[in-house]
């Protein structure tokens, strides 16, 4: 497991852990961010990794990203 910052751009992923207080958690399920789910870095641009995540293309920052694991 690694956390979301090391994958490489292009690569399909699957999340494995959410990890954060319960907020955080909570506002990344939202975004679409859940166990189990497919993710896959686009881009990462000053200091935001750009992800398409459920269809959709969601910016988070580094610091979320690091809770993101895969």
């Amino acid at each position: 497991m690694l956390p979301l910052t090391f994958a490489e751009p292009g690569e399909e992923n699957v999340i494995k852990k959410i990890g954060g207080t319960p907020q955080v958690r909570k506002h990344l399920e939202n975004l679409g961010f859940v166990p189990g789910g497919s993710v896959k870095v686009v881009a990462e641009i000053a200091g935001n990794v750009i992800v398409n995540v459920k269809e959709a293309r969601v910016a988070v920052s580094w610091e979320m990203a690091q809770k993101i694991m895969v």
